[in-house]
């Protein structure tokens, strides 16, 4: 059994772990406190299978950008605890209103900020933990949806640059807080401006891998419950045939581990 995780292997056969490099959910599940109200959070599916997967019972799971709570609502629903971090103040306060407990693990505050990540340190401290066990990184993509009026929200960077490098910021500040040979998942989309591709899961996973990150799986999800092209299908289709373009139905799920220093 693999040191990061306490699945039972007796009944392997029977797992519902995905195991392969591709992710197909027809329907986003809604069930417990999930309500999907936010505009950008990702399906439920994807953190419940991570964190089985890469974490035990009692482990803590870390989210810098914990938006509407979906990855919070999954680790407390598996029984793994968990800190997360929002630059918007009144996702905290939501969230809070639907938790029965560990309330206190939750702060409103800027991810790209080292200041910030010395708060995080203490609740480790209060938890009974020196590091955080996984993380999970489901950043805004870029500027397709404006979060915040923050300057330092990544969905108001004024370039791809600036948006890499803030979340360079995010992803050093979690690196340093999370436990040696334990693993981080980067979930992203790519862009589409001024008639181009812009490959921005391609360009994370490079950043990634710059501050000493390795590579462990590429997965690819379909989209499913995407607002922007709820119910028109058609339109979408008619658009990219008159075009020279595919539409989007995939996003990506990078795994990375954090390997000891020598």
């Amino acid at each position: 059994m693999p040191k990061f995780n306490d699945i039972d292997l007796v009944d392997w056969k029977d797992s519902d772990i995905e195991t392969g490099s591709l992710w197909i959910f027809n329907n986003r599940d809604n069930n417990g406190k999930h309500d999907g109200f936010f505009h950008g959070n990702f399906v439920p599916q994807v953190p419940r299978q991570l964190i089985k997967r890469y974490t035990k019972k009692g482990d803590i799971v870390f989210d810098p950008f914990v938006g509407s709570g979906t990855t919070v609502y999954e680790a407390q629903a598996l029984e793994r605890n968990f800190i997360g971090i929002d630059i918007q103040q009144n996702l905290i306060e939501y969230i809070k209103e639907k938790l029965s407990t560990h309330k206190d693990n939750l702060l409103f505050g800027d991810s790209t900020d080292k200041q910030t990540f010395e708060h995080v340190k203490k609740m480790l401290k209060l938890n009974g933990k020196e590091r955080a066990q996984f993380a999970i990184l489901h950043p805004p993509y870029h500027n397709i949806i404006k979060f915040s009026e923050s300057v330092r929200d990544l969905s108001n960077s004024t370039s791809l640059n600036e948006f890499r490098e803030k979340f360079k910021e995010v992803l050093s500040n979690t690196i340093n807080i999370l436990e040696n040979n334990r693993y981080l998942a980067i979930v992203i989309g790519d862009l589409y401006q001024n008639a181009e591709w812009i490959p921005l899961g391609f360009y994370l996973l490079e950043d990634a891998k710059s501050l000493g990150l390795t590579l462990k799986s590429i997965v690819v999800k379909n989209m499913c419950g995407n607002r922007a092209k709820k119910d028109k299908e058609q339109i979408w289709r008619y658009r990219a045939l008159t075009s020279d373009y595919y539409i989007f139905k995939h996003e990506y799920i990078l795994i990375f581990k954090k390997n000891e220093k020598k």
